[in-house]
């Protein structure tokens, strides 16, 4: 079930490419932006990842953070971070395997992977928008990003 905007954002406790716990409290007290990613390594979803961290100025003057989270292994994930210098954390929902993903709603059981969707969160960890396509192949706009973290 899709999270409802106004709602606190599902906890998590995920491990980064490092194997070290991120959990959605450390993120409280900043806006943040979590990315769900259906699956690494391919165009879209690292094209959407690229421009992140090639716009993460942005982010930064802004006071925002952003973590992205695939179904993938974390040592899938650490080969990718690495090869596209993401310095933000991606995070593994590998097992029990896209429960977090399932808790935000974004979870496919069909492909075992996110749809492509987004949530913007206030500094308290409330849902103030959600980004999503219809399409796994169809990539988010980082511009509404922009847009929904400034209304906040």
């Amino acid at each position: 079930m899709p999270i409802d905007i106004g709602q606190p954002a599902p906890d998590f406790e995920l491990r980064n490419v490092d194997g070290e716990t991120v959990s959605l409290t450390d993120l409280a007290g900043r806006k943040s932006l979590i990315v769900f990613i259906p699956f690494p390594f391919t165009g879209t979803c690292e094209g959407e990842l690229c421009t992140i961290r090639d716009r993460m100025e942005e982010l930064n003057e802004i006071d925002a953070n952003v973590v992205a989270i695939t179904t993938d292994t974390l040592f899938s994930n650490k080969v990718w971070a690495e090869q596209n210098g993401f310095k933000f954390p991606v995070l593994s929902d590998f097992w029990p395997h896209g429960s977090v993903t399932d808790a935000y709603g974004t979870f496919d059981p069909k492909v075992g992977a996110a749809n492509r969707s987004s949530f913007v969160l206030d500094k308290e960890g409330v849902v103030r928008a959600v980004i999503a396509t219809e399409s796994r192949g169809v990539a988010r706009d980082y511009d509404d990003y922009l847009a929904a973290l400034n209304a906040i």
